[in-house]
């Protein structure tokens, strides 16, 4: 179902072992991978140390722009659910020293729920 939930916007959880031979090249000596989830073609990856959101671009995805924040820069996050009317989720994340927070949507609330909790197991 992971593939499905991708394309239709949901996150679903990826394999923390594959990001991490993916990624080798840009983690830290110490540093892994330890929760990851995908929504569409981009990613939000927790390691030990910081928090990576992977926004693939162009057709073929090839192309991506890495954002790495500390949790310690993490000033505070909030999670808006769907409702009757309002079909998607949206996370918010505040950077210490940007104006504008990081926004994600997603299409069901199971999978904002999750990424919420791991949030706050990291940055709290």
């Amino acid at each position: 179902m992971g593939l499905l939930d991708g394309l239709l916007g949901n996150a679903s959880e990826n394999d923390a072992q594959e990001l991490q031979q993916e990624l080798t090249q840009i983690l830290a000596t110490g540093e892994r991978i330890e929760k990851a989830y995908a929504i569409i073609r981009d990613q939000i990856i927790f390691t030990n140390k910081r928090l990576m959101m992977v926004d693939k671009q162009g057709v073929t995805g090839k192309k991506r722009e890495i954002l790495s924040v500390p949790y310690r820069s993490i000033e505070r996050f909030s999670m808006e659910t769907t409702g009757h009317f309002d079909l998607d989720a949206e996370l918010k994340i505040w950077i210490r020293g940007q104006a504008e927070p990081i926004s994600k949507t997603f299409r069901d609330d199971r999978s904002i729920h999750d990424i919420c909790r791991a949030l706050a197991e990291y940055a709290l």
